[in-house]
């Protein structure tokens, strides 16, 4: 019986990340990719297909919330958690942020590009996932990263506050009592700014692709939501509790790519055990699927190796940077950037500012040094970059803007 539940919400949830690997191979839905046409080109239709998608996800939640399926304060991670670890939230984001620029793309784009015959990115699935796995799974990787940033956090409880979704806090702030009043102002409000914003840009609403693509991928962190917490999901939760080998990580949860890559070094060196599989295994075989699905059906799929031993490297030390952070920030671009924004968590907004800073920085160093090749240092593209950014005055610039 127990098994019978497991296999049955393991189901349901594999058509979730199909459908969306499919429709992000076909939308070429894209953090890195967005940011990258917003700094280089200044278009940013692509970032806001990806801003559209947050609006549904935290649309979608709060009606789940409001119909009571689902519990948000016990979620696998714990996005609403009473502690903001904010050196971890920002040091993680900033480490995914390069090293999603350097491995072209974040853990859902690796995905994709793998489903579409891009090997690079199996390199970048193992790197990424072996850093992973060695933080969780090794006390020094434990203590490396963890160990030094928890000083760092923040244990709202001692000001009152129980948990750090935004509209706690608020509730906290204005002595609100109804929580799903405050929760529905904020979530509406944020809504409907952001669709404002992204429905005046024109390229936007003209590109139907983009659009059905935001909707399409937000709805689907909605229904992750919902089998995984709902009814469903909560049946699993009980059923498991009398198993003698449990599978592991149960509980609401939703879409995110950076822990199940480590979760997969578990499962390959556990001899593949079935217990091992996990929510987070089946979310990232399943953008594979549909992404191969997708490039088979419409003739793209095409192997791609590396051109350069330097482009390897880059691959790499992006793996392994996207690893790393994506453990500290609890999340990638997707698992913060959408599935936790969902839940209205402070954490997940300041993950993503960072993995955006960093990103859009590394791009730009990247192009200076591509430009001015030998006779630009380091330190001199770092500090060019950040005056393009209007982060620091023009006039600390050491190069000419390109």
């Amino acid at each position: 019986m127990e098994d019978q539940l497991i296999i049955e919400m393991y189901g349901y949830l594999l058509l979730v990340p199909v459908i969306v690997g499919g429709v992000a191979n076909r939308t070429n839905f894209c953090t890195m990719g967005a940011v990258s046409d917003w700094v280089n080109m200044g278009d940013k239709s692509r970032f806001y297909a990806w801003m559209f998608a947050i609006v549904i996800a935290i649309l979608g939640t709060l009606l789940l919330q409001g119909a009571q399926f689902i519990d948000l304060d016990a979620t696998r991670p714990s996005y609403r958690s009473s502690t903001l670890a904010v050196g971890q939230y920002i040091v993680g984001g900033l480490l995914f942020g390069v090293g999603m620029t350097l491995g072209s793309g974040c853990g859902n784009k690796t995905m994709v590009r793998l489903g579409a015959g891009n090997l690079k990115s199996l390199v970048v699935l193992l790197t990424m996932g072996s850093a992973a796995y060695l933080i969780t799974a090794t006390d020094l990787g434990y203590q490396l990263t963890f160990g030094l940033l928890e000083p760092l956090s923040i244990n709202l409880t001692q000001y009152g506050v129980e948990s750090q979704e935004m509209t706690s806090l608020l509730a906290s702030i204005m002595g609100a009592e109804d929580l799903f009043f405050s929760r529905s102002l904020v979530s509406i409000s944020i809504a409907a700014l952001l669709l404002w914003v992204i429905f005046r840009n024109q390229a936007f609403r003209n590109d139907l692709e983009l659009v059905v693509g935001g909707a399409v991928i937000g709805l689907a962190v909605v229904a992750a939501w919902f089998i995984t917490g709902g009814p469903l999901g909560s049946s699993v939760l009980e059923a498991v509790e009398f198993m003698d080998n449990p599978p592991r990580g149960m509980g609401g949860q939703s879409l995110t790519f950076g822990a199940p890559t480590g979760e997969l070094w578990g499962l390959i060196l556990t001899g593949f055990d079935a217990s091992m599989i996990t929510v987070g295994l089946i979310a990232i075989a399943g953008i594979a699927l549909g992404s191969f699905l997708y490039a088979v059906s419409s003739g793209k799929f095409r192997l791609e190796w590396f051109a350069s031993m330097e482009d390897f490297k880059n691959h790499v030390i992006g793996g392994l940077l996207m690893g790393v952070g994506a453990m500290l920030g609890m999340g990638c671009t997707f698992g913060q950037g959408i599935t936790g924004l969902s839940t209205l968590a402070l954490g997940s907004l300041l993950v993503l500012g960072a993995i955006l800073l960093s990103s859009a920085l590394t791009m730009k160093i990247q192009y200076y040094k591509l430009v001015y090749e030998e006779e630009a240092p380091f330190l001199a593209a770092l500090l060019s970059s950040l005056a393009d950014l209007r982060l620091l005055p023009n006039h600390l610039r050491k190069l000419d803007a390109v």
